[in-house]
Formats: C-alpha cells, structure tokens, sequence
C-alpha cells in the first residue's frame, strides 16, 4: 500500500494532522504562536547539524527544538528580557544561523525550497514510522496531563494553588511542541509548520463547544485540509506543502460564515 509516492504522502500528512491539531489548540489559547515558529526556525539549525555529524534530520531537529526550548524557558525566568524580545531574538537568530552553516557546508547539496516549505511526496517509510511513533507518544503525553496543562492554561495561579505544577506543564508543552516540529518538517516545511498548528485549531474554535471537542475537530480538520491540499496540489500541479496551508485557510474562511448564514445561501442555490 505504501509503494505509491502519493498514498505515503497521503498517511504522512494525516498522521502529522491528527497530532498538530490538538497541540494547537494549546498554542492558541495560550497565544504563543510566535514560539511555534521561533521552534520551526530553529529546525534549520538542526538540519544543518544533522548533516555536519551526519546522524537522522528528525532527531537532530527535534533536539535542536527542545535545546531552544529549554534555552528560552531558562532565559524567560530569568527576566533578562520580555518573553516577545526573546521569541524575535531566539527566532531569527536560529534561522540565520541555520543558514549560515548550511552556506559553509559547501560538501553537500541542500534543497533549502524543500526545507522551508516541505517536500511531502518524497517522504519515506522510514519517515512515517518516526511521524506514526513521535505522534502517539505526543497525543499519549497530551492525554496523561489534559486535566492539569488546560488548566494551567487557563489560570496558572489557580493551578499553581492547586498544586498542578504550572511551570513544568510549561515545559512539558513546550517539549510535545519541539517533537512535533521535527516530526512535521518534511511535510510542510519550516517556514509553514505554525501554519498547520494555528489554522485548523482556529477553524474548530469557531465551530467548538468545549475544548475536548476543539481539540478532535482540529485534528479532522487538519487531516482534511491535508487530504484537499494535495488532492488540489496533484490536480493543479502546486507546491503541496502550502497548498496543504491554502486548504486549511479555505476551511478557516468557512468556518467564519455564520452557521444560519451558509443554510440560507445552500437552500437559495438549491431553489435557483
């Protein structure tokens, strides 16, 4: 069944889908989208590292992700600077030292258009095994600890009084955050990978009703704009990274139509 580029295209999407959704719907509410990109940044350090010790781009990425992300929680307790000064310094800083390592490695090859805007027909078995496997171990982690990180979420003090350690269900966001980053990188790239974690959490925001059921239809939404994305990319011959994003954002926009609104304009075409 996975013998067809496209069919491991197809699982590859859906399965990192099914992850990113509800992941971020706790970026959303804790509205750290730019730390979601200051990690997707930093994945191109990781590849370049990955390639310099020459050792698997998932791990490397993922490690260079929770190395930032450990860097950032220690410099944001230290109150050296505001938490957006650190996201834009931490960011942009990763990026460009990313891409100066790779401008170095004159040795090797590197499709930087396939890095930063992903390159999901070419993913492999292996690839999938590792989205597959870092996905249930996230959703797993999210399960164990919904009750104490929403809370956390919500109002850190009430749950600090509560004893719900807010501060290592921080960290613990923060790491699920960095393996998903990594797991992501192939399919949409670095420059989209916040894209697939805001649009379709924003989209079941609209449409939720509590957070259990935002968290389940970001995932169907996520999947569905992967499935239309490259369905849409093999018919139009586009990029299929940001055509996964150009889905996400037509289901978005939908989503924004007022539920009496769209019944009426569906039955004035039906009666035209």
């Amino acid at each position: 069944m996975l013998d067809d580029f496209f069919t491991r295209a197809l699982v590859a999407g859906v399965g990192v889908a099914l992850v990113a959704g509800p992941l971020g719907c706790f970026v959303i509410w804790r509205r750290m989208a730019y730390f979601g990109d200051t990690l997707s940044h930093a994945a191109l350090l990781g590849v370049a590292l990955s390639l310099l010790f020459d050792v698997n781009t998932t791990l490397a990425v993922g490690a260079t992700s929770v190395a930032l992300a450990l860097l950032l929680l220690s410099l944001r307790r230290s109150e050296l600077l505001s938490s957006d000064a650190l996201l834009g310094l931490l960011s942009h800083s990763a990026l460009a030292l990313g891409l100066v390592c790779l401008a170095f490695m004159t040795w090797v090859r590197v499709d930087l258009l396939g890095l930063l805007f992903g390159d999901i027909l070419a993913v492999t078995r292996t690839d999938i095994a590792m989205i597959y496997g870092g996905g249930a171990f996230v959703l797993f982690v999210l399960v164990v600890v919904w009750r104490r990180l929403f809370a956390a979420t919500v109002n850190p003090d009430l749950a600090g009084g509560e004893g719900l350690e807010p501060e290592k269900m921080e960290l613990v966001f923060m790491l699920l955050t960095a393996v998903v980053i990594a797991i992501s990188l192939k399919i949409v790239g670095a420059l989209l990978i916040t894209a697939l974690l805001i649009i379709p959490a924003a989209a079941a925001r609209r449409i939720s009703s509590t957070p259990e059921q935002m968290a389940c239809l970001a995932a169907v939404i996520g999947a569905v704009s992967v499935v239309g994305g490259l369905y849409g990319s093999l018919t139009y011959d586009t990029p299929s990274g940001p055509s996964i994003v150009v889905a996400a954002m037509l289901i978005f926009g939908l989503s924004l139509v007022p539920a009496g609104g769209l019944v009426r304009k569906m039955r004035q075409g039906s009666d035209q």
